[in-house]
C-alpha cells in the first residue's frame, strides 16, 4: 500500500549511532575523510590534462548541491604572443605593466585537484567491488530461487512477439514510425546547431535539471531515450489477439526495462552526477559507494535502497504522537483509545481497522496531517486497532482468526469501553477488504453492532485490481511461498516493500538510486518515506489466502468467499456505507473501488473520488489545501457515468466525509476519558506493537 510522495525535503544531519551507514566496507571512516583533504607530496599528473579554465583552488572543494554550485569568478587569461611581432617590439613601456607569461604546465593546485579526483575514483571503485564481493558471499549461502522466471515474463513476451510477427505490415508500420521520429529529432538537432530553438521535450521529472537541456549532447541523449522508450511501450500496448492478462504482464515489465535504461541512471550519461563529481573532486561518488555498501549490508546481500533517514524519526516521539491509551492488548492487536479534543463527543464511537501490511501511524504522522487528531477535534471518540507485527508463531493465522480474534474482539472491547451499543467502523486498504467480509458475516448472523462503515481505498471486487494482479499468478505465488518457508512461515516486510516499489520504480527505486549512489546524498528526513520503509511481516496462511482468493479467484465479489463458517454475501449488507477512492491510486485503482461499492446491497452508498494516490489521496488534511475531490450522490453502472455527473471541489474530501459521519454518529455526550473507562489503560499511545521492527 505504499506510495511514494512527490515532494521531499532532504535534511542533512549526522546519523545516530548504530546506523548501517557507519559500516563502510573497503575503507574506514578516517581513510575516507582524510583522502579528500590530504596533499600529495608531488604532482604526478602531466600538464596537457589540465585545461585553461580548470578551477583553481588551494584545497579541494567541499561537497555541495550539484545543481546550485556557486559560479567561479572569471580568470584573467594571457593572450598568446603573435609570431608576426618581434619580441623586442613587445617589450613593456614604463606606462604599461608587463603581462605575465603563460605557464607551460598547470600549477600544483590544479594537479592536486586532479590527483584527488583520481584517488577518489579509485577508492569508489574499490569500495563498490568490495561491497559486491561481500554480497556475492551472502547470496552463495542461500538456496536458489524456485524458478528463474518467477514473474512468468518469458512466455508473456513470446506471445506478444508472436502476435507482432504474425502481422508484418503492422511491424513495418511501427518501424517506419520510429524512423520518422528519429528523422524529426535529427532535423531539430541540426536546426538547433544553426541557432534555431528546439521544440520542448516531453515533460519528465527525471530530466528537469537544466543541465539536461543546456548541453546539446545530453539534450540529444534524453530526447532519444524518451522517443525510443515511448515507441517501445506503445508497440507492446498496441498488440492485438493476446490475452489481456498476458499483455498487461508484457507491458509492465517492458516499462520496468525502459525505466531501468534511462540515461539518468548511469554516471557517464547523467550531467548532474558528472557535475557533482567534478565539483567535489570525486567525493560525491565515494559517499555514494559508501551508501551503496551500507544498503547491501543492510539487505544481507540484497540491495535495500534507503528511502529515508531512519535516525530522524522515532515512533511515539516525533511521529505517532496523538495522545491516548492502549485499553486492550492480546496476541493479535492492541486497541488504542485517543484523548478527546472537545468537551463533548458523539455518542457512537469510531473504530478504525488499518491494513496489517503497514503500520497504523500513517493516520498519525505529524500533528498537522494527523487524521486521528483531526477526527478527535471533530468530536468523535476514536479507536484504532494496532495489529501485531507477526512472528513465526503467527504463521498459521488466517482470515477466520483476523475475523473472530480481530474484528469481533475489537468491536466487543470498544463497546465495552464506551458503554455504547453500536459503533461506526472504518477499513483502510486490506483492512477494508476484511471489514467488508466481516459486515457480510454479521449480516448473515443478524449482528447490528456496526451502524455505518467507511472504506478508504479498499477493494472487494478484484477484477480490475491493476498491476498487483501481475504478482498473483501461480508462478509468482509459488515463489512467495518459497520465501515464506525460508523465513519460517512469514513473508518478510522487505518483500512487500519490493513489490510496492516496483509498481512505481521511477519514484521509489531509481530516484533514490541516483540521489544516494550517483550524487552521494544522504536519504531525506521525510516522515512519509520513513513510514513507507517501516514494513510488517505477513502470516503465511493469511497472505496466501488473500492472494489466491481475492486477487486470483475474486471470491468475495463472486459470492463464494467463506469466512467464519459462512459464505460472505456482500449484497446482504444494508447499513450506510461511504467509499473513498483516489484518482491516481496504483494499488487500489479507482475503478476497482467503484466496482466494489456497487457490490453491496445498501440503499445508502456514497462514493467520493479524491485527487492524488493511495496515500496522499487519503491523508490530505483540509488545512493543507491540496488536490481536489469529486462528489456525486448517484451510483450509476460505471465509474465513467459517475464521473460525468460528478462535481469537482477544491481541497480535501475530509470535510465531506465528516458531514456524512456526523449525521450517523448520534447525539453529543460529555467527552470520554480513556483512563476512566472500564478497561484499564495499559500503555500510552501509540502502544508497543507498532514499535516492533521487521
Amino acid at each position: 500500500m505504499a506510495q511514494a510522495p512527490k515532494n521531499k525535503t532532504p535534511t542533512s544531519q549526522p546519523a545516530p549511532k548504530g546506523d548501517a551507514r557507519k559500516a563502510k566496507p573497503g575503507a574506514s571512516k578516517s581513510a575516507v575523510s582524510k583522502s579528500a583533504a590530504s596533499k600529495p607530496a608531488a604532482a604526478k599528473t602531466p600538464g596537457p590534462m589540465a585545461l585553461d579554465d580548470a578551477p583553481v583552488a588551494k584545497t579541494p572543494r567541499k561537497p555541495g548541491r550539484p545543481t546550485s554550485a556557486k559560479p567561479r569568478p572569471p580568470r584573467a587569461k594571457t593572450p598568446a604572443p603573435d609570431p608576426r611581432i618581434d619580441s623586442s617590439d613587445a617589450a613593456p613601456s614604463a606606462e604599461t605593466p608587463a603581462e605575465p607569461a603563460p605557464a607551460p604546465f598547470p600549477g600544483a593546485d590544479q594537479a592536486q585537484l586532479l590527483e584527488t579526483l583520481s584517488m577518489n575514483l579509485a577508492k569508489a571503485a574499490m569500495m563498490a567491488q568490495s561491497a559486491l564481493a561481500e554480497a556475492a558471499l551472502f547470496q552463495a549461502d542461500r538456496p536458489a530461487a524456485l524458478s528463474p522466471d518467477p514473474f512468468h515474463v518469458g512466455p508473456a513476451m513470446t506471445s506478444v512477439m508472436s502476435s507482432l510477427a504474425s502481422r508484418p505490415e503492422k511491424l513495418l508500420q511501427a518501424q517506419a514510425d520510429l524512423f520518422s521520429r528519429y528523422m524529426d529529432l535529427w532535423t531539430g538537432t541540426a536546426r538547433q546547431a544553426a541557432g534555431e530553438p528546439m521544440p520542448p521535450a516531453p515533460a519528465d521529472k527525471r530530466f528537469k535539471d537544466p543541465a539536461w537541456s543546456d548541453n546539446p549532447m545530453f539534450d540529444m541523449m534524453r530526447r532519444s531515450y524518451l522517443l525510443t522508450s515511448d515507441w517501445m511501450n506503445g508497440l507492446i500496448a498496441g498488440v492485438e489477439d493476446v490475452d489481456p492478462a498476458v499483455k498487461q504482464r508484457a507491458q509492465f515489465f517492458t516499462r520496468l526495462l525502459t525505466d531501468a535504461f534511462s540515461p539518468s541512471n548511469f554516471l557517464a550519461s547523467n550531467p548532474v552526477a558528472l557535475k557533482a563529481l567534478a565539483e567535489t573532486s570525486g567525493e560525491s561518488l565515494v559517499k555514494g559507494m559508501q551508501n551503496f555498501a551500507a544498503d547491501l549490508e543492510r539487505g544481507g546481500g540484497s540491495l535495500r535502497i534507503s528511502q529515508a533517514d531512519d535516525g530522524k524519526f522515532v515512533v511515539g516521539e516525533n511521529v505517532a504522537t496523538a495522545p491516548g491509551q492502549v485499553v486492550w492488548r492480546d496476541d493479535l492487536f492492541e486497541l488504542i483509545q485517543y484523548d478527546a479534543a472537545t468537551e463533548t463527543q458523539h455518542q457512537i464511537p469510531l473504530l478504525i481497522f488499518p491494513p496489517w501490511i503497514n503500520k497504523f501511524y500513517i493516520l498519525d504522522l505529524q500533528p498537522t496531517n494527523s487524521m486521528i487528531r483531526w477526527l478527535s477535534a471533530q468530536g468523535f471518540t476514536v479507536f484504532v486497532c494496532s495489529w501485531v507485527n507477526p512472528g513465526l508463531d503467527k504463521a498459521g493465522l488466517g482470515f477466520d482468526d483476523y475475523l473472530e480474534k480481530g474484528v469481533y474482539r475489537a468491536i466487543d472491547k470498544t463497546l465495552e469501553q464506551t458503554g455504547a451499543d453500536r459503533l461506526n467502523a472504518v477499513g483502510y486498504c486490506i483492512g477494508g477488504t476484511l471489514l467488508g467480509a466481516a459486515l457480510a458475516h454479521m449480516a448473515a448472523k443478524g449482528d447490528t453492532r456496526v451502524a455505518a462503515a467507511t472504506f478508504f481505498a479498499a477493494q472487494h471486487d478484484f477484477a480490475e485490481a491493476g498491476d498487483l494482479l501481475l504478482f498473483t499468478d501461480e508462478h509468482w505465488i509459488a515463489e512467495i511461498e518459497r520465501q515464506m518457508d525460508a523465513a519460517g512461515g512469514v513473508l518478510p516486510g522487505a518483500a512487500m516493500a519490493d513489490t510496492f516499489n516496483a509498481l512505481r520504480s521511477n519514484d521509489l527505486i531509481w530516484s533514490f538510486f541516483i540521489s544516494n549512489y550517483l550524487l552521494g546524498k544522504d536519504p531525506p528526513a521525510f516522515d512519509l518515506l520513513f513510514w513507507n520503509a517501516d514494513q510488517t511481516r505477513m502470516p503465511k496462511t493469511l497472505h496466501l489466502a488473500y492472494l489466491r482468493q481475492m486477487y486470483g479467484a475474486n471470491a468475495l465479489a463472486r459470492g463464494v468467499f467463506e469466512i467464519g463458517g459462512l459464505t460472505a454475501d456482500l449484497s446482504k449488507v444494508a447499513i450506510p456505507l461511504y467509499f473513498q477512492a483516489s484518482r491516481e491510486d496504483h494499488i487500489a485503482p479507482m475503478n476497482s473501488v467503484y466496482r466494489s461499492a456497487r457490490l453491496f446491497g445498501s440503499p445508502d452508498v456514497t462514493f467520493t473520488l479524491a485527487g492524488s494516490g493511495h496515500i496522499a489521496g487519503v491523508i490530505n488534511a483540509p488545512a493543507a489545501r491540496k488536490y481536489q475531490h469529486w462528489t456525486n450522490p448517484a451510483l450509476p453502472g460505471t465509474l465513467a457515468e459517475w464521473q460525468a455527473g460528478a462535481v469537482e471541489h477544491p481541497g480535501s474530501w475530509w470535510d465531506h466525509w465528516a458531514g456524512w459521519l456526523h449525521d450517523r454518529s448520534g447525539s453529543r455526550i460529555p467527552a470520554r476519558d480513556p483512563a476512566k473507562g472500564p478497561l484499564p489503560p495499559l500503555a500510552p499511545a501509540p502502544g508497543l506493537y507498532v514499535k516492533v521492527k521487521s
